[in-house]
């Protein structure tokens, strides 16, 4: 059982990561309800929590149904962090996640998120701080380290756990890299393996099948995996690869009618979450994943990135049924 503090997530857990205007409350209920047993929120500004901007408090938004959640934080100063922490805390998650990971320049470049790979000791005092600002366990996402000279994640590990960090997400490539390449899991094998390390180790970076998700567990030894870009318009993912590690099996992908489906489920909540426009348009980023794969859809994705009506989307999804329903 992989537990982070008192939070029990199974043998084998599967996270859905934190991905700026992805990882918003509608698209958590569709990975939720499909199996994702870990999630947390987009990252969330520290200055913007301090400030009380609207985007960064709309972001605390969590719901029941989504346990156990983080709110995940990012911030280049530590008495901000720590400040922003206690506000995070009252939104009642059921941790706080810190991220050292995101390589964008409008974060980096202002010295937060993957920009602390640069100052372990800074990023040691960060954590420090997090961790003595709520009663909630403490996690963290990181990378490999800045560049390849600089690939430190092995003394980053020792060093945050020492200081109380209850679990360590590794995405397994450079800030340098950015996404580009082939995600490294040697270095997070390494993490795990590492005797001094007692808190779950997860990995992250290139897991996009069932059959990855596998080879992975098993040649690198982590405790659980998060998956990102490969969960957008296919939240099926997670239940398609616990199918697979539990029989050997792989599961049917899902008809054009699961497809259309949970589509229209998202949508719906985009909307009653964000209002008609935020919602309308917030979704546009996900009808070209959800019909990943078909043929000639161009003047139907088109149509749906185009409208900002509901009843006009909805009629184009129900032309996408009928026009693809032999197929």
């Amino acid at each position: 059982m992989v537990k982070i503090g008192n939070i029990e997530l199974g043998d084998f857990p599967l996270l859905l990561a934190p991905m700026e205007d992805v990882s918003d409350p509608p698209f958590r209920a569709v990975c939720k309800a499909n199996g994702a047993d870990l999630m947390y929120t987009e990252f969330i500004s520290s200055e913007g929590l301090i400030r009380d901007a609207a985007k960064s408090i709309q972001k605390l938004d969590i719901f029941e149904y989504e346990r156990p959640i983080g709110i995940q934080l990012f911030g280049s100063s530590i008495e901000t962090m720590a400040s922003c922490t206690e506000i995070a805390t009252k939104a009642g998650p059921d941790l706080i996640d810190i991220n050292y990971g995101c390589p964008v320049k409008q974060v980096a470049c202002r010295g937060a998120g993957a920009a602390l790979l640069q100052d372990i000791p800074k990023m040691v005092a960060m954590t420090e701080a997090v961790v003595k600002a709520t009663h909630l366990p403490v996690t963290v996402k990181t990378r490999l380290g800045w560049d390849d000279s600089t690939k430190n994640i092995e003394e980053i590990a020792e060093r945050l756990q020492d200081i109380g960090i209850q679990a360590l997400t590794i995405h397994g490539r450079t800030r340098v890299q950015m996404y580009k390449g082939e995600a490294d899991w040697r270095l997070i094998s390494k993490v795990k393996e590492n005797p001094r390390i007692k808190i779950p180790i997860f990995g992250n970076g290139d897991i996009d099948s069932p059959q990855k998700a596998l080879e992975y567990r098993d040649k690198y030894g982590v405790d659980g995996i998060m998956v990102g870009r490969a969960s957008i318009g296919y939240p099926w993912i997670f239940n398609e690869i616990k199918h697979y590690l539990a029989t050997g099996n792989l599961l049917a992908p899902p008809t054009l009618s699961e497809r259309i489906a949970v589509c229209e489920s998202h949508l719906d909540f985009s909307i009653r979450w964000k209002g008609n426009h935020g919602g309308i348009v917030e979704m546009r980023r996900h009808y070209s994943n959800y019909f990943r794969g078909m043929d000639h859809f161009k003047p139907y994705r088109t149509k749906l990135v185009t409208s900002y009506s509901l009843e006009e989307i909805k009629e184009t999804l129900n032309e996408i049924a009928i026009h693809y329903a032999g197929e």
